[in-house]
């Protein structure tokens, strides 16, 4: 009797032949092949809603989480407005006093200046009683000249102010509720003396505009805007007022390398339109913020 191995041996060399097949053994074969291609399938579809099942729940899951910390975010994000605004309004009210104060301090240091003057004159007046008419016609003559002088740089700025100069930067979308026309200083808080000085002052609680008024602006005007700018901005940020600071430069006369100076430093060209003042912006223009 041959062994298992001389079997296995026998059965290498000679593959089996077809002997003993029948038709109902194949199609027998066949379709226990597609039960297990189906068991098979319906195991896989099985494991697939299994997985798509956990992946929605994880889905359903991560949207929740993630609706959850955007309602918080936006919750933070609104208190912290709120109170940005509460900071800043009351900085704004801070900045009113403040400037009240200085007002009120200039024209009291005026009125004693004037007051010194007047008896300083008086005093030289009685000395020198004899050129006294000589010099009152010299006075009258310089004065004359002097408030020439002034009255028209302070015509032009008061062009500024009396066509409405903040409802023009209103209509640009810029909402000022203060405006100064008489000049507004800046004092280091430490010596007192006078950091910088601007002609034409306006503020809201999100922006600052500081405009130099010329009567004909040159490059030079243009580069000392942008210095008084500066101090400004250093001055707002060392108390801890973050507003934007905006330039512009107004002027009865312009020339076209100034505009275009003033332009290409993001400051506002203001220019004399008959009686009054208008913003000159070419399109592109992007003022800058310092």
């Amino acid at each position: 009797m041959p062994t298992v191995a001389s079997r296995k041996k026998a059965s290498r060399k000679a593959p089996p032949s077809g002997k003993g097949l029948t038709f109902e053994k194949v199609w027998a074969l066949m379709q226990e092949i597609a039960e297990r291609e189906a068991e098979q399938d319906a195991k896989r579809k099985k494991e697939l809603d299994r997985w798509m099942k956990k992946n929605a729940e994880q889905h359903d899951r991560w949207k929740k989480e993630n609706t959850e910390r955007e309602a918080e975010e936006e919750a933070r994000r609104e208190k912290e407005f709120e109170r940005w605004k509460k900071e800043n309004a009351e900085r704004h009210e801070q900045r009113m006093k403040e400037i009240a104060e200085q007002h009120e301090r200039k024209m009291r240091e005026i009125a004693e200046e004037e007051a010194k003057r007047k008896e300083e004159f008086d005093r030289w007046k009685k000395d020198n009683a004899e050129s006294h008419k000589e010099l009152e016609r010299i006075v009258r003559r310089n004065g004359k000249q002097l408030g020439e002088v002034h009255r028209r740089f302070g015509q032009l700025a008061e062009h500024l102010v009396a066509p409405g100069i903040a409802k023009r930067f209103n209509e640009l979308g810029y909402h000022f509720d203060l405006v100064g026309t008489k000049g507004t200083k800046l004092y280091d808080g430490k010596n007192g003396k006078i950091k910088t000085e601007i002609d034409l002052f306006m503020e809201n609680v999100e922006n600052i505009m500081a405009i130099e008024v010329k009567s004909r602006p040159v490059v030079g005007d243009v580069e000392h805007h942008i210095k008084r700018l500066e101090i400004l901005r250093d001055h707002y940020r060392g108390i801890n007022d973050r507003r934007k600071i905006l330039g512009g430069i107004a002027g009865a006369i312009y020339e076209d390398d100034v505009k275009k100076a003033a332009r290409e430093a993001g400051l506002f060209v203001i220019e004399q339109s008959g009686d009054t003042m208008k913003i000159d912006m070419p399109d592109g223009f992007i003022p800058r913020e310092w």
